[in-house]
């Protein structure tokens, strides 16, 4: 028997445990272990941040849908991690394990610009479930004394998406209400141009995301860092002081401490190296999936940006990593897989949206050249967008990580989750 523990219950985790009781026989244990007992949707914050989304609509209850399943849930912080003894420590709880996988999203580097957050500063973020509410909160007294509207990113932000929806979704709901000319909006963004995304070379997305900005009148400035943020102004690093009554600004990501607190497991920045298999380098019984998992950036920018991870890059994390773990117990008989880190993402702006296929997400790294990269603009993005939430959430529930209609379906399209590493190289690092 083994005990296979996943720390972190989000759109990493969650599957990576369906997933992993799916493939293992019940003699072996999963163990999954959060700091919430409510799994939430998170692409669909932005919608919670405007008030067009209640954040109930995109929960559920962790402890009933994984026990069912036969999944041990542990709903507790944890505080260290112990790779070379086995062991996770959750306050005054110790659990040893054979195989841990790190999922648990972002830490929020908010102390990085003076004032930035919800909390000690003057902006909001649709980060996590509890910094939407707060926007949210915000959002509603802003309407009754709109003023100039800020929505971008700094240094570091691990994706961009979510500030370019919720910028075009702020302009549609004020309109909407009538209110877009009392509310000139300003999109701040350290990309080196508006549409890179941290990835760059999106087909034709920098000159569909351009007209969208200046059909809607929002004016946007690029390949700059907000220095500081005060009560009723950002302040940039070339000194211009841009209005802001409501300020919506995504913070640097990091790995959470007590990634940061064990020499050699991550880097600086707590985010944790990993081989093609997605198990660690040094660490034969830890694996990284999401948010906290090192990538390196297809190409460099003038100011650091972080690398995105999207939903479905995480799924294919936890799918590989669940079956990277069943063939180390020998309950799998293939070849070590790795995650192709295709994404298909949709933005939505209210009237329209665009669709982002990136096919890699990060591109060759001899030839800088993805297979396909798509970008498809239309009113059906957003419609497309809310299927595929209440369908994760169903799959959720279900629990199913990636049900086989949806691998035919994405083979339909050209797109896989995993690919095989046959060869000697691919071999998977043995556990002591």
């Amino acid at each position: 028997m083994a005990r296979i523990a996943v720390i972190g219950a989000g759109l990493g985790g969650l599957p990576t445990a369906y997933e992993l009781r799916h493939l293992l026989p019940r003699h072996h244990q999963v163990t999954l272990i959060s700091n919430t007992s409510l799994f939430t949707f998170i692409p669909s914050l932005p919608w919670v941040g405007l008030d067009l989304l209640s954040l109930d609509a995109i929960q559920l209850d962790l402890g009933k849908q994984v026990t069912q399943r036969g999944i041990e849930w542990i709903p507790a912080a944890v505080t260290r991690i112990e790779p070379d003894a086995r062991r996770i420590v959750m306050g005054d709880r110790v659990l040893s394990y054979d195989y841990a996988v790190i999922a648990p999203g972002a830490e929020l580097a908010l102390e990085s610009v003076p004032g930035l957050g919800p909390e000690t500063g003057y902006t909001q973020s649709v980060c996590t479930p509890h910094h939407a509410v707060l926007a949210r909160d915000a959002w509603r007294a802003f309407l009754k004394q709109p003023g100039p509207l800020v929505v971008g990113a700094v240094p570091g932000a691990g994706c961009f998406g979510p500030a370019y929806e919720f910028a075009l979704l702020a302009d549609f709901v004020l309109r909407k209400r009538g209110l877009r000319h009392q509310v000139p909006i300003t999109f701040i963004t350290p990309e080196p141009y508006a549409g890179h995304l941290g990835i760059g070379g999106m087909a034709h997305s920098a000159r569909l995301v351009a007209q969208l900005m200046a059909q809607r009148q929002i004016e946007t400035i690029e390949n700059v860092t907000i220095a500081r943020i005060e009560s009723q102004a950002m302040v940039l690093t070339d000194g211009r002081r841009i209005p802001c009554c409501y300020g919506m600004v995504l913070p640097p990501f990091r790995g959470p401490r007590f990634v940061r607190d064990v020499a050699g497991l991550a880097d600086s920045d707590g985010f944790i190296p990993v081989l093609p298999t997605y198990q660690h380098p040094e660490f034969a019984s830890i694996y990284s999936v999401g948010v906290v998992t090192q990538l390196a950036a297809p190409e460099a920018t003038p100011i650091p940006i972080g690398v995105p991870k999207t939903g479905q890059m995480t799924e294919a994390m936890g799918i590989a990593v669940a079956h990277n773990i069943a063939i180390q117990l020998g309950e799998l008989a293939a070849d070590p897989v790795k995650p192709t880190l295709e994404a298909i993402c949709f933005a939505d702006f209210g009237d329209t949206g665009i669709l982002f296929l990136a096919d890699p997400v990060l591109p060759d790294p001899v030839t800088g050249q993805r297979r396909r990269a798509i970008a498809l603009q239309g009113p059906w993005v957003g419609w497309a967008k809310k299927a595929f939430e209440q369908y994760f959430l169903a799959k959720m529930r279900w629990g199913m990580a990636v049900p086989w209609f949806e691998r035919l379906g994405l083979h339909g399209v050209g797109l896989s989750l995993v690919e095989s590493l046959p060869g000697a190289e691919s071999k998977l690092n043995v556990v002591p």
